[in-house]
């Protein structure tokens, strides 16, 4: 698993990627009844952008095709969330006034008719319960028929029915089918490919270029693995992401990939003073508070970290609430054979600490806490986060049998590997910390950030893997006594006990992966997965605090003018 939050906002192209639709985050929902319920605005507006003043024509050219690629990832996304959302979006489309407004741009906004901040409940008329297997398994199966199928088949049989890149549909016999995304979403998957064959051509840059030919025709043949190898190996100033990843939508196993694109402008200086943690990766691994032989003593060869800004995202990178960083590919097979990337998105994290976790410090701590709430400790916590994702169990043996952690967890696989990444990302922290890689001065900031983070994350949601994974972590500390909470129901990090919490937890975690305890990783959300009294009186008082932000893609705007 490897994405930090969510996204949402920008403009969009729906419906198979054939309809353009520019799309306006809103704070005023429409009820399943028709009426409107005015709300706290509840994403905070701010203009995304990246400077493109050093990009040469041929390169702006290529953005400018990159762009028209990911915006067809809409199209697709759409569809995986559900059958019924085309036809939808086509009704909404329809409908007049601003009820009809509003209704029609929270549809954009979270890629369906369910509020995914309001553990999905509709808010259209007519809208089903949220299917949890997404549109990726047939209408009318269940998760347990899904299962048992899954579990007769045996070989490559097997391991196309649960891979990231098929869906699983009925046959002419009424059986269970395997469809590959080549052919599920061939249409759209033609026009994406045909873009990024024009942006090949015309970029001067040769890695780029052999990423965007690379992924054309994976979208045609199926096969990913040589496209993510050229992405671990992307050298550009254009640094792309685009293409079936994440597995959050599939709620039944989190096993299928849901298509989406990141398009941003790598920020060399930035990304250069980050670069040392990379070197740091496989002693943080043998150091691993787990019993040594959970541990990888060959990491893969590639650890590249990159710094960017945001150009502009689409499909599954483009819903809810804003992604803050990624660590990709999810594939064990290239991460083990190749490593993995962590992609920092710098302009998108200084939105949120301005306009969310800095205005959260001031209701949720005591006020001799927040001076030591630092975006350095924000962002340094976000990019361990995404490092950690590289690290400790994934392909794990279970009975004899090799397999990996995300086929035993299953549906709680999402939820247990983004508390692994928070928690570890702070022991690792403080090891390098130790070790002098990072100044001590961070000490103190980097456990009272990440507790004010935690109210910011746990907004979000416990249905959503961060939001849950978070809780767990706040309910450990509060049970353990490393994080307090006053009379005025403020919350304080007692530093004298946090490190050890932070490193038993950690333990606790990894161990749990590396067993594929399923019935251990299901108890943990069902008792620590949960919104408590005094964390809730907290999130009251924060309905005056935007969730997150609602980006305006300014530099896409100014693209579109100068290109097209």
């Amino acid at each position: 698993m490897s994405r930090l939050e969510r996204s949402s906002g920008g403009t969009v192209l729906l419906v198979a990627g054939l309809v353009g639709i520019a799309a306006a985050t809103t704070g005023i929902m429409t009820t399943a009844t028709g009426q409107d319920t005015a709300m706290t605005p509840l994403f905070a507006p701010v203009d995304i952008g990246a400077d493109l003043s050093a990009l040469p024509n041929s390169e702006r050219q290529a953005l400018a095709h990159i762009v028209d690629a990911a915006r067809v990832m809409d199209g697709i996304f759409l569809e995986q969330v559900w059958a019924g959302n085309p036809s939808m979006l086509l009704s909404l489309l329809n409908s007049d006034g601003a009820a009809g407004q509003a209704t029609l741009d929270f549809f954009l906004l979270n890629k369906g008719p369910w509020s995914r901040i309001d553990e999905n409940r509709p808010f259209v008329t007519g809208a089903p319960v949220k299917p949890d297997g997404a549109n990726f398994y047939p209408a009318g199966a269940t998760k347990a028929d899904v299962a048992a199928w899954f579990d007769q088949l045996e070989g490559a049989a097997r391991a196309d029915a649960t891979g990231f890149f098929t869906t699983i549909r009925r046959g002419v016999d009424g059986g269970f089918a395997i469809v590959p995304y080549s052919v599920e979403y061939q249409g759209p998957l033609s026009i994406a490919a045909a873009h990024l064959r024009a942006a090949a051509r015309v970029t001067a840059q040769p890695t780029l270029r052999r990423y965007l030919e690379t992924r054309a025709a994976a979208f045609e043949s199926n096969d990913y693995y040589d496209s993510d190898v050229a992405w671990m190996e992307l050298d550009s100033t254009i640094e792309l992401t685009i293409g079936p990843y994440e597995v959050y939508e599939d709620a039944w196993f989190n096993y299928k990939a849901a298509f989406e694109a990141f398009v941003t402008i790598r920020n060399d200086a930035e990304t250069a003073i980050v670069a040392r943690f990379g070197d740091r990766l496989q002693d943080l691994e043998d150091a691993l508070p787990i019993d040594p032989r959970f541990r990888n003593p060959a990491l893969g060869a590639l650890a590249p970290i990159r710094v960017v800004n945001v150009v502009f995202t689409a499909g599954d990178a483009n819903r809810g609430v804003q992604t803050a960083a990624f660590n990709l590919p999810n594939d064990e097979r290239v991460v083990r054979e190749k490593g993995a990337k962590r992609v920092m998105l710098k302009n998108v994290q200084e939105a949120k600490f301005e306009k969310v976790l800095t205005p959260i410090s001031m209701v949720a701590l005591p006020a001799d806490e927040r001076a030591d709430v630092s975006f350095e400790a924000f962002f340094t916590h976000i990019l361990m986060h995404e490092l950690m994702h590289g690290l400790g169990p994934s392909t794990i043996t279970v009975d004899g049998r090799s397999t990996t952690v995300r086929q035993e967890l299953r549906d709680t696989y999402s939820t247990i590997e983004e508390a692994k990444a928070d928690i570890s990302g702070l022991w690792a922290l403080h090891r390098l910390i130790d070790q002098g890689v990072i100044d001590r001065s961070l000490e103190r900031s980097m456990y009272t950030t990440f507790l004010a983070s935690t109210f910011r994350s746990i907004r979000f949601g416990i249905n959503e893997a961060h939001g849950r994974g978070v809780a767990i972590q706040l309910n450990t500390f509060l049970d353990a006594g490393a994080v307090t909470v006053d009379i005025s129901g403020r919350f304080a990090v007692d530093h004298g006990r946090i490190r050890d919490a932070v490193t038993a937890l950690t333990t606790e975690l990894m161990t749990l992966q590396a067993t594929g305890d399923l019935d251990a990783a299901e108890q943990m959300l069902d008792t620590r997965g949960v919104v408590r009294p005094e964390v809730q009186r907290v999130l009251d008082r924060l309905s005056g605090i935007p969730i997150d932000i609602q980006p305006h893609y300014v530099t896409v705007d100014a693209l579109a003018t100068t290109i097209h």
